[in-house]
């Protein structure tokens, strides 16, 4: 049985995986919500914010991907360039948040099915869902990333598509007299709700683009990842550009945010919904839920692989049991992949029994786990600099090189530091600290916490000095 994994992942299939990686439910559903609590200019800058921290980011982990590209990915390098039981945690923390991301994908195809056939079976759909996703991990990289690929283009299609009826809409050319720039300034438009509101709005955005760090898991099973991972992360900026602050832009201008069917999250009157309707597409509501549907399983799939890759490589380092180290022949870490299928199916099955709690409590859990990645990337970074400076190496030799360093990963500290302690800022606000809200929205974090102190208790791991830093390419 081989010992490594297979580089099954095309050029094509890295750049669809970056460029349709975040699209999803985020952009689809979410940004009405956003809009209403914000308005157009609040949601436009949270995001624009968010987006320039997410391309800091991925080009932080590109620099380190094309030079060291390993399945462990930010877990790894905390291990390598900061201290063991920080690429622990990590490497923990970043399965949990994909793990249970499944159960989340499990419960919203569900929905996303009954839309069309109300009366249905809740556990038929789900577990049709998961035999889909577990199927197209099992059988190869290469099953994934052709599976991720053709979710990917469906999503593109669909926003390139809207963003031209809006732009013609907005225009007068289609949909009646054209709109202009009068929804933005509706009531107190463009920044409705002050500076806070702008602030709430910053967890969603993040949310959104929670997905784009794959680029770095997929290093590990990419062919020739020094040429096509740079490429895939210079392509972040305009995916950001194009996708998110281009389709927002264009929801603001042509909704206002004082319609209350943006608040309401439902498919039948997503933004997207209501733009295509009001252009004149057919059916556009059945058209947004079968685009819905391939964003769950998207975002299913991505997990599945994800967290199946994070284990596999934990278990070669001693950090989780052995038996989850082992591929299969061809190349797929089967016992890790049934192990993250059975953690997700029981999350779900969770949601099922009794009033959910259980549930909810795990969902809020991992809710802060996708910001604590990036925290981890931007120190690994920003010590893999040093690191590599103070071992006498020459930046030049790197195959990939990211820009305005130590700006970039000290920005994306700095913001998506504010961005986790702000996460439920309200629940200071009051005349009491609402405690119940605070453990909700905060439990991620001690969770985390527990598991770094923990390991560095009983290991006694110290941070590794830059000099003693491994910096030898094992891949």
């Amino acid at each position: 049985m081989p010992q490594e994994l297979k580089r099954g992942l095309k050029p094509r299939h890295i750049t669809m995986i970056s460029l349709g990686g975040t699209i999803g439910t985020g952009l689809f559903l979410a940004s009405g919500g956003a809009i209403h609590n914000a308005g157009p200019g609040g949601v436009l800058a949270a995001y624009i914010a968010i987006g320039i921290m997410v391309y800091f980011l991925m080009t932080s982990l590109a620099e380190m991907a094309t030079y060291m590209p390993v399945a462990g990915s930010f877990s790894t390098y905390a291990t390598k360039f900061v201290d063991p039981a920080l690429g622990f945690a990590l490497g923990w923390n970043y399965w949990y948040n994909w793990a249970i991301t499944i159960a989340a994908e499990l419960a919203a195809v569900t929905m996303v099915m009954k839309f069309w056939l109300p009366h249905t079976s809740s556990l038929l759909w789900s577990s049709l869902f998961l035999a889909i996703i577990f199927l197209l991990n099992y059988l190869s990289v290469k099953g994934f990333g052709e599976s991720e690929y053709w979710f990917s283009i469906i999503k593109v299609v669909t926003v390139i598509i809207f963003l031209i009826s809006g732009f013609l809409m907005i225009f007068g050319i289609i949909g009646g007299d054209a709109v202009g720039f009068k929804n933005f300034t509706v009531g107190d438009a463009p920044f409705h709700g002050g500076f806070m509101a702008t602030l709430g709005i910053f967890m969603a955005a993040g949310f959104s683009f929670q997905g784009t760090e794959l680029l770095g898991v997929a290093a590990g099973e990419s062919e020739e990842p020094e040429r096509n991972i740079p490429r895939a992360a210079r392509q972040i900026f305009w995916r950001i550009l194009l996708f998110y602050v281009l389709s927002i832009f264009v929801i603001g201008l042509l909704i206002p945010y004082t319609n209350h069917n943006l608040a309401s999250g439902d498919v039948a009157v997503s933004p997207f919904t209501l733009v295509f309707d009001k252009a004149g597409i057919a059916f556009a509501a059945s058209v947004m839920n079968a685009v819905i549907l391939t964003a769950v399983l998207s975002a299913g799939n991505s997990g599945m692989y994800a967290s199946a890759r994070m284990l596999w490589d934990m278990a070669r380092q001693g950090k989780a049991p052995k038996a989850l180290g082992r591929l299969n022949k061809r190349g797929v870490p089967v016992n890790a992949l049934i192990i993250t299928a059975a953690v997700g199916t029981l999350a779900f099955l969770a949601s099922l029994f009794g009033d959910g709690v259980v549930y909810v409590w795990l969902l809020n859990a991992s809710g802060m786990s996708g910001f604590i990645a990036w925290l981890g990337i931007a120190i690994c970074h920003y010590r893999f600099r040093k690191a590599y400076v103070a071992q006498g190496k020459d930046l030049n030799d790197l195959p990939y090189k990211a820009k305005w360093f130590p700006f970039g990963p000290i920005f994306a500290f700095v913001l998506c530091g504010v961005v986790i302690l702000g996460q439920n800022y309200s629940a200071f606000m009051g005349k009491a600290i609402d405690w119940n809200g605070v453990l909700v929205s905060y439990i991620g974090l001690p969770l985390f916490l527990i598991l770094w102190i923990g390991y560095k208790l009983i290991k006694r791991t110290k941070i590794v000095q830059l000099n003693e830093c491994d910096l030898e390419n094992e891949a």
